[in-house]
């Protein structure tokens, strides 16, 4: 019975080390997702200013191209040189469609980095969510793991107060035979005695 005891209590001296070190693995992922976390954080700036300079570069762009088309229009309404006139007119007009597709691409870029931007920004903000989500279930798995490390403490005290109760009946038991059998021999020595 003592011996079962006490490989009860080892048992459970194992298990409270093993819960420690699982405790503290879930620091050690908790203290990884903060710093995920902050990853995260700095780089959302950084991202917004990169997406703030090429919208920059774009409407430079569309500034360049705006002016060009401002030049040719001022050279398609000037009266043309008299020697040469059919060449021209259709170089300028094919000069001027030129800059229409250049100012309609930077529009169809700008459009389309408008359309990503939200769509980029739900994904950070979602990525955010899931890692919040994550420390709370770490939190969670920590508390839990506190409870049974408490719970498991408890055990081991109630296990050491029943040895300590089963130590004490075994001398008590011992020391109530030692006592019939002292009580026992000295009768048996009486009765001799008196035949």
């Amino acid at each position: 019975m003592l011996l079962l005891l006490l490989l009860l209590l080892l048992l459970l001296l194992l298990l409270l080390l093993l819960l420690l070190l699982l405790l503290l693995l879930l620091l050690l992922l908790l203290l990884l997702l903060l710093l995920l976390l902050l990853l995260l954080l700095l780089l959302l700036p950084l991202l917004l200013l990169l997406l703030l300079l090429l919208l920059l570069l774009l409407l430079l762009l569309l500034l360049l191209v705006l002016l060009l088309l401002l030049v040719l229009l001022l050279l398609v309404l000037l009266p043309p040189p008299p020697p040469p006139p059919p060449p021209p007119r259709l170089l300028l007009l094919l000069l001027l469609l030129l800059p229409l597709l250049l100012l309609l691409l930077p529009l169809l870029l700008l459009l389309l980095l408008l359309l990503l931007l939200p769509l980029l920004l739900l994904l950070l903000l979602l990525l955010l969510l899931l890692l919040l989500l994550l420390l709370l279930l770490l939190l969670l798995l920590l508390l839990l793991l506190l409870l049974l490390l408490l719970l498991l403490l408890l055990l081991l005290l109630l296990l050491l107060l029943l040895l300590q109760l089963l130590l004490l009946l075994l001398l008590l038991i011992l020391l109530l035979l030692l006592l019939l059998l002292l009580h026992h021999h000295h009768h048996h020595h009486h009765h001799h005695h008196s035949q």
